[in-house]
């Protein structure tokens, strides 16, 4: 149900509350933006209450005041996958159930045909594991094979999906191996594509990587894929190709008018392995890239989003030479998306990401906006999480839904 959680290499539990972090931040303002290339700088701590310096950093960012419910809830949990509940799901206990009646069974069938039907399992289940986005199935179907029990954890997870299930009919699961957050945020994405966005058609789009790098010299500390210890020419090299690969993909779904054609397009190309992972690495860096914008815009001055202050008061990425040490490398590897990298994933694409928090059922928090203030033209993606770690896609949005 879930997939593995491992903090970031490097990353430790945070000394600081996250408000003292950005009491930090708010005395380095005039500090040049130059700093990137080099480790923490130091800043005295002022002191001043939660309250007050909340207040604050709602205000400065926007000029007005803005919704507080999601920025208090990343103050107070920025890592959901640690202080959230694990419900373990009745399915994945019905072995024990299961096993008298298998061994019953097998009394009356020869040898031979046992063992035909275990290597028929076998296969089945290795070729399940490998589909990156599995087959639709109607969602409340799916929600009594996983929630059958009597718990309050699977009275909310029904609750939940009840919910889900008056806007949306089906639901596909995700593959789960720490890119979930990239793989159903894009292939909602291309599955609804009707045109290229902007930032996709700027002519010095492919030459970030070469631009970043005679900039900074420490994204030489990229980790690609399974290639570790690449030099920088290797590494531009690469990134300019998963990003050359991001628009071809993206143009040629988009092209598509049949919305059967379309979704085959999509089906198809997460059966690639090679490409599918290629366009997680080239969104990782096109966050390096939001992240460094962000950081630079607030240190001379200028208006940045809640998140963004969010992301750089943490311990483990106070600029973003740390935040691509301890976090973006890491990603896909020993650990996943957390919620305040949501955020910088929906900016970097320029998109709105809706998630439906089964686990937050009955509070302001069952559907989250990332970010929780969009901009008006931003497309809207639709996630389902049952614990902010896993994610699985809703489809086929009910008719009167959509009238």
């Amino acid at each position: 149900m879930t997939e593995p959680t491992g903090l970031s290499a490097g990353a430790e539990e945070k000394k600081e509350s996250v408000p003292t972090q950005l009491m930090k931040h708010k005395n380095e303002v005039d500090v040049a933006s130059e700093e990137l290339g080099s480790a923490n700088a130091p800043a005295d701590q002022t002191e001043q209450t939660t309250s007050e310096l909340r207040q604050d950093c709602v205000y400065r960012s926007s000029g007005r005041p803005e919704k507080t419910d999601m920025i208090k809830s990343l103050v107070m949990d920025q890592d959901a996958s640690r202080n959230c509940e694990l419900y373990v799901p009745w399915s994945s206990n019905r072995s024990v159930v299961e096993s008298s009646e298998e061994s019953e069974e097998d009394m009356y069938r020869d040898e031979e045909e046992i063992e035909r039907e275990k290597i028929l399992l076998s296969e089945t289940n290795s070729s399940d594991y490998k589909l990156s986005v599995s087959p639709e199935m109607d969602i409340m179907e799916y929600c009594r094979k996983e929630w059958r029990g009597n718990t309050p954890a699977a009275k909310r997870m029904r609750k939940g999906y009840e919910a889900v299930a008056q806007k949306f009919a089906s639901i596909r699961r995700i593959r789960g191996d720490n890119y979930c957050a990239f793989r159903a945020t894009l292939f909602q994405a291309l599955s609804q594509a009707t045109q290229l966005p902007r930032w996709l058609q700027s002519e010095d789009f492919t030459m970030l990587p070469e631009n970043l790098l005679s900039k900074y010299d420490w994204i030489k500390q990229w980790q690609l894929r399974k290639k570790p210890g690449k030099r920088m020419g290797e590494i531009r090299d690469e990134i300019k190709e998963n990003l050359v690969l991001l628009r071809q993909k993206w143009k040629n779904i988009s092209e598509i008018k049949g919305p059967l054609e379309k979704q085959e397009a999509c089906d198809k190309l997460f059966k690639n392995e090679e490409e599918e992972y290629s366009l997680y690495e080239a969104l990782k860096f096109l966050m390096l890239n939001t992240a460094i914008e962000l950081y630079n815009a607030d240190k001379s001055g200028r208006r940045v989003p809640v998140f963004s202050w969010l992301l750089f008061a943490r311990d483990t990425s106070s600029n973003p030479c740390q935040l691509m040490q301890n976090h973006l490398n890491h990603i896909g590897h020993s650990g996943g998306l957390e919620q305040v990298e949501m955020f910088l994933l929906a900016y970097a694409l320029q998109y709105t990401i809706q998630v439906y928090r089964l686990y937050k059922h009955s509070t302001d928090e069952f559907i989250t906006l990332y970010p929780n203030d969009p901009e008006e033209d931003w497309p809207v993606v639709t996630l389902i999480t049952e614990d902010d770690r896993h994610y699985n896609i809703p489809v086929r949005m009910c008719q009167e839904t959509m009238l």
